[in-house]
C-alpha cells in the first residue's frame, strides 16, 4: 500500500510541495473557521480517482489508480463504528475517473478509463444483496471525469471528457427498458463551458456544478440545475473576482478541477483539486445569498483526484494523490468547529 513518507533527506522545496500537511503552515488568523478530523484510514490500497456512491447511512468507494494498477475492490464506510468492510468486487474492468450516483437503495458507477478506452457501462450496486447488475449503457458518447449525481428516482451524468469537452446531460431511469436494463434520455445540456473534472452536489433536490477546465483553462461559471418538468439550468454568480463588489475578492482561491463537493446542513462545501498547482483551500457556499466564504484548509497534503461524501449530516474527504503520493486517509470536517491544531 503506497502511503505517504517523510524523507528527511529531501531539498526543502520538494518538502513544502509533497508533505504540507502541517496544521500550522497553510492557516492564518482569517482562515480559522471549521476543523478536519481524521478518521479510520481507508482499508484498500491507495489510489486517486476512485468512485463511490452513498446508500442510507454508508458510503461505498472503489475502483481508482496508483500510478500503476487500476482497481476493481469497493468497500464500504460506516461512520458511527468508523470502520471499513470490504464488499463485493465490481464486474466491470479496471478503472479511473469513473462516476456514481445514488438511485433510491441502489448505487451505481458508469463511465471511466481503464488506460487504453473510455468507458461506458453502468452497474448498479444492491447492499441489501451486496451484488452488481449490469445495466443499460450510458447514453452519452464514453468518457471519464463526468460528474453524476440522484435526484428523486433518477440518476444523471453530465460534463466529462470524451476525446474532447463535453457539457451534455443525461437522465437515467433504473428500471424499465430492454430487459428492464434501465434507459437513459438525453435533457437539456447545462447552459455554460464544456468542462471536464467539475464539482457537483445537491441540496434540496436541485443540483449546483462548478470549477472544471476546458481546453486547458479553468472555468468560473457556477449553475444550477432543476430537474422539474423538462429541466431546466439556472446561472448563479460566478467563482471568479469579476464584480466591481468586495465579495468576490478573493473568489479566485475557488477556481480549480479535480476537486471535490459535498453538503453539510444547509451549505455546500468544496475543497482539494488542483490549480496550477495542488490544493486544498476549502470553500463553503450559502445557498440562499449565493455567496461563498472561506474556510479552514483541508489538514493533510494538497492533493487531487480525491473522494467526498456526506453522511448522517457529515462531511468526509478520501483518497486522492500529490504527484506521485497516493494517499488512503480519510478526514471529516467539521465547519461549526474552531480549528485545532492537536486533531
Amino acid at each position: 500500500m503506497k502511503r505517504l513518507q517523510y524523507y528527511f533527506f529531501l531539498p526543502a522545496s520538494l518538502l513544502m510541495i509533497f508533505f504540507s500537511c502541517s496544521k500550522s503552515g497553510d492557516t492564518d488568523s482569517s482562515d480559522t473557521s471549521g476543523n478536519w478530523l481524521k478518521r479510520s484510514e481507508f482499508e484498500g490500497n491507495a489510489r486517486t480517482e476512485a468512485a463511490g456512491f452513498t446508500i442510507g447511512d454508508t458510503a461505498y468507494l472503489g475502483t481508482g489508480y496508483d500510478g500503476t494498477n487500476r482497481y476493481t475492490d469497493f468497500w464500504a464506510y460506516d461512520p458511527v463504528k468508523n470502520y471499513w468492510i470490504q464488499r463485493a468486487q465490481f464486474p466491470g474492468v479496471a478503472r479511473n475517473s469513473a462516476t456514481g450516483f445514488t438511485v433510491g437503495n441502489k448505487g451505481y458507477i458508469t463511465t471511466g478509463f481503464d488506460g487504453l478506452n473510455r468507458l461506458n457501462d453502468t452497474w448498479e450496486y444492491d447492499p441489501a444483496t451486496n451484488s452488481w447488475t449490469q445495466k443499460s449503457n450510458f447514453g452519452g458518447t464514453a468518457r471519464y471525469d463526468a460528474v453524476g449525481f440522484g435526484i428523486n428516482d433518477k440518476g444523471y451524468i453530465t460534463t466529462g471528457f470524451d476525446g474532447g469537452y463535453t457539457k451534455d446531460l443525461w437522465e437515467f431511469t433504473p428500471t424499465g427498458g430492454s430487459n428492464n436494463m434501465g434507459s437513459w434520455t438525453q435533457k437539456v445540456s447545462l447552459g455554460g463551458a464544456k468542462r471536464s473534472g467539475a464539482i457537483a452536489f445537491i441540496y434540496n433536490g436541485k443540483a449546483y456544478i462548478t470549477c472544471g477546465i476546458n481546453n486547458g483553462t479553468n472555468v468560473t461559471d457556477f449553475w444550477m440545475f432543476d430537474p422539474a418538468g423538462s429541466g431546466s439550468w439556472t446561472q448563479l454568480r460566478d467563482i471568479a473576482n469579476i464584480s466591481t463588489e468586495t465579495y468576490d475578492d478573493d473568489y479566485s482561491d475557488i477556481i480549480r478541477t479535480n476537486g471535490v463537493g459535498f453538503v453539510i446542513g444547509d451549505k455546500g462545501y468544496i475543497t482539494v483539486g488542483e490549480s496550477g498547482s495542488y490544493n486544498k483551500k476549502t470553500w463553503e457556499y450559502n445557498f440562499t445569498t449565493d455567496l461563498w466564504t472561506r474556510k479552514t484548509s483541508y489538514e493533510r497534503a494538497e492533493r487531487t483526484g480525491a473522494v467526498a461524501f456526506t453522511l448522517k449530516g457529515r462531511g468526509f474527504v478520501a483518497s486522492g494523490r500529490n504527484s506521485t503520493y497516493y494517499f488512503d486517509d480519510i478526514d471529516e470536517f467539521q465547519p461549526t468547529i474552531t480549528y485545532n491544531s492537536n486533531d
